[in-house]
């Protein structure tokens, strides 16, 4: 108790220090374990290469509108999504994988935050603005509200009834 009253204290301390004159903003939080922050900025010359975004799609003869139409054209159920189907990021995601694992279908997903210019042409290709998106069998259905309301309505049991591994629908 005495030890926790002591990093209170000097936690106070350190908040009532003048703060020093920079042009640069920190982003930071109070954690109990301490002050955790990030300096880091998207294309700040500052930032070390290893932590700068990449693109994860290494081809260049293949522009990622063909490796979206590709993706949609060649995955029954494909999902572009915060995260990926293990481990959503995004509670929208995370709803969105939960219906469609209910049916046992096989899912093929990319994860949009790993590459900023594939959400971008994601986005370009279905003229939708949001995410998760939902392609079954080549068609965009949406996000997970769409989904969601479809499998509640019986609508999605009827979409992914001929998709193989599916046993779980009857």
């Amino acid at each position: 108790m005495a030890r926790l009253l002591s990093s209170n204290a000097v936690l106070k301390a350190i908040a009532t220090l003048p703060a020093p004159l920079s042009s640069r903003n920190v982003i930071g939080s109070f954690y109990p374990s301490g002050l955790k922050y990030s300096t880091s900025v998207p294309g700040d010359p500052d930032t070390h290469e290893d932590f700068r975004p990449t693109n994860k799609i290494q081809s260049s003869d293949v522009s990622l509108k063909d490796v979206v139409e590709q993706d949609v054209k060649e995955n029954p159920v494909m999902i572009y999504m915060k995260g990926v189907p293990d481990f959503p990021q995004c509670g929208f995601s995370s709803l969105a994988v939960r219906v469609l694992k209910h049916y046992n279908v096989p899912l093929s997903a990319r994860n949009i935050l790993e590459d900023p210019e594939l959400k971008s042409a994601v986005k370009a290709f279905s003229h939708w603005p949001t995410f998760p998106q939902i392609f079954i069998k080549g068609e965009f259905i949406g996000g997970s509200d769409i989904i969601l309301n479809m499998h509640q309505n019986g609508e999605l049991k009827e979409k992914l009834k001929d998709i193989v591994g599916s046993p779980k629908l009857e």
